[in-house]
């Protein structure tokens, strides 16, 4: 498993429930692009339609220099490659108030693309300094047992 990309802004706004790994429809030049790490996930997020279809939004993907004159757009909407019993499960969860679906990995699993998706529930300003002060904390921690072997 080779790891391409990481939604670290993911971890800090959301409390992360529960984590699925989904496979991803992709276009030839998006996979190379992809390989050379030419992804950001930043702002991008998944939504379920009424057709109970996954798309994962605003997922920036570079287009490839090398390609034919075709250049898929590159904030496109990708189709998520689940199961229906995972996305009823999904489904059933998002629609409770506070929970969301959210990227937070991409990578390679042998030749496939995989982006791993999470169940997470938004953070308040509160909890994001909490965790912020426990992370200062827990590297200070690690700095004086370092310091003092």
């Amino acid at each position: 498993m080779k790891i391409i990309s990481t939604n670290n802004v993911a971890y800090h706004n959301y409390f992360i429930i529960n984590t699925l790994v989904a496979g991803i429809a992709l276009e030839g030049s998006e996979v190379k692009s992809i390989r050379l790490g030419n992804v950001n996930l930043k702002d991008s997020f998944v939504l379920i339609n009424k057709d109970m279809e996954v798309f994962v939004n605003n997922m920036y993907v570079k287009p490839y220099e090398k390609s034919s004159s075709y250049v898929p757009n590159e904030r496109r909407p990708r189709k998520l490659l689940l199961n229906k019993s995972e996305i009823k499960k999904l489904y059933d969860k998002v629609k409770v108030k506070g929970f969301t679906i959210v990227p937070t990995k991409l990578f390679f699993e042998e030749s496939l693309v995989k982006l791993e998706i999470a169940l997470a529930k938004g953070k308040h300003t509160y909890d994001k300094k909490e965790c912020l002060k426990q992370n200062d904390i827990k590297r200070d921690m690690q700095r004086e047992m370092k310091n003092y072997q």
